[in-house]
């Protein structure tokens, strides 16, 4: 079967399936100094196995070895999986997400220039010491009654919808404490698109400092003001107890909801940065922001304010950028592509090492199906955002070689859709745990002797 989703791949691009061909699976294992003995779960079945896993959603142990033709119970391939290095994985996305983005990455741009979407999220996993020592689960849960929670932040390529770089944190961290270790990703004028979370001076100037662009929602605390020629706020104006004036100094008008201003770095330095990068920020930098009202019937939000080091007005409409701001909605489309379809929303192994190669190969096998929608979306001469995710993620697990077309399904044009979220099927009415299951099996106990 795995076999089958590698000739498929092949097919479609066979630089991709070199990555995974067992010669490179191989040659990196020696590399990296891994040694094993020739038995039937070496480490190219079994991260072969381990990407039919995958792309059956997560399915379990159990299962594996069935759906991979393979004679060996799920424990064995359990173990076999635990032996696998974490780095071998890591290195085959890295090598594999290159290689895409080298080929995939320039569809899709605007204005000439890449764009990139960036978010965070979280995944459940089981409740186990190591995990709750490393990450951590939300505060209004009771000890034993709830699981660890795991931190993701994600950047997906806007024109193609591939996971480029995934960074994970305990649950209790800010976005922008990893965002440094997505930064590499970006060259001179790429675009970074994100929310509220990443919208800050230090995080701005950081942009510049690599010759890229940023363009982010504006934090909702932070006053903006379009009159020309306005005040900012000043030490003076502080002591006099005066409020309602941006730190913002202004400088041009630009439109309506549209002008340049300058943003100048506090006193306070961020938590997620070193003072020496603090220090080595520019004094101010002149950032550009507009405001515009989304007209349709139904948004929960109807007026936006961005801010952007895209200065140019007449090269970058400010009807442009609100267009362009609300591709971002897609990362959220892309995180329930990968946590409801592919069932990344609870991470099953019991260890650190464990649920790092899990989300690892939710990222490869993720980008897969990313490369045949695209090829399906050029076949078919239809955009790919409307080839159905799930219907090539099932291609990619039942497909046979010797398919001669790559013929998916594609889904109807619902333009301005809106559906509430709410749910229909009534879950059972159980109670929520409160104590850990060792005390309530006392108390059944207690209760049956007592009868």
């Amino acid at each position: 079967m795995a076999a089958s989703i590698l000739e498929a791949i092949g097919r479609i691009k066979a630089e991709v399936a070199q990555w995974l061909a067992p010669e490179t699976i191989e040659g990196i294992c020696r590399t990296l100094g891994h040694t094993w003995r020739e038995r039937l779960l070496d480490p190219v079945t079994t991260v072969h196995l381990f990407l039919l896993q995958m792309v059956h959603g997560n399915t379990a142990c159990n299962h594996v070895p069935r759906l991979g033709g393979v004679s060996c119970t799920g424990e064995a391939y359990g173990q076999a999986r635990a032996r696998l290095p974490l780095a071998l994985l890591q290195q085959l996305l890295t090598q594999m997400t290159s290689t895409l983005k080298e080929a995939l990455v320039g569809d899709g741009l605007w204005h000439g220039h890449r764009t990139f979407l960036v978010d965070g999220s979280s995944v459940s996993m089981s409740d186990t010491p190591e995990l709750q020592a490393e990450f951590g689960q939300p505060s209004g849960q009771a000890k034993g009654c709830g699981f660890p929670v795991m931190h993701i932040l994600a950047m997906f390529h806007a024109g193609t919808g591939l996971l480029l770089r995934v960074a994970t944190a305990p649950l209790r961290t800010h976005d922008m404490s990893r965002i440094g270790q997505l930064h590499p990703e970006l060259a001179a004028r790429d675009v970074l698109v994100g929310d509220r979370a990443f919208c800050s001076f230090a995080h701005l100037a950081l942009l510049l400092a690599q010759k890229a662009h940023g363009l982010f929602r504006i934090h909702q605390r932070q006053i903006v003001d379009f009159r020309p020629h306005r005040r900012a706020a000043s030490k003076r104006s502080r002591k006099k107890g005066e409020t309602g004036r941006p730190t913002s100094r202004w400088l041009k008008r630009l439109g309506k909801h549209d002008q340049l201003v300058e943003y100048v770095k506090s006193t306070d330095r961020p938590t997620w940065m070193t003072a020496e990068q603090y220090q080595a920020l520019p004094k101010a930098i002149i950032v550009r922001e507009l405001r515009f009202t989304i007209p349709i019937k139904g948004r929960r939000t109807r007026v936006i304010t961005l801010a952007t080091t895209l200065l140019d007005s007449e090269r970058y409409p400010a009807a442009d950028l609100a267009d362009l701001y609300g591709q971002r909605w897609q990362i959220e489309t892309n995180f329930r592509h990968l946590k409801q379809t592919l069932k990344m929303d609870v991470l099953r192994c019991h260890t650190v090492a464990g649920v790092q190669k899990e989300l690892t190969m939710y990222a490869l096998v993720y980008n897969l199906v990313r490369l045949v929608m695209r090829e399906a979306a050029r076949r078919q001469g239809v955009e790919v955002a409307r080839i159905s995710f799930i219907d090539a993620t099932r291609w990619l697990a039942t497909t046979d070689v010797r398919q001669a077309t790559l013929q998916l399904l594609v889904n109807r044009e619902r333009p301005n859709r809106i559906e509430p979220r709410v749910r229909k099927r009534r879950p059972k009415q159980y109670p929520v745990m409160k104590k850990p299951r060792d005390q309530l099996r006392k108390v059944i106990l207690h209760k049956k002797h007592a009868a």
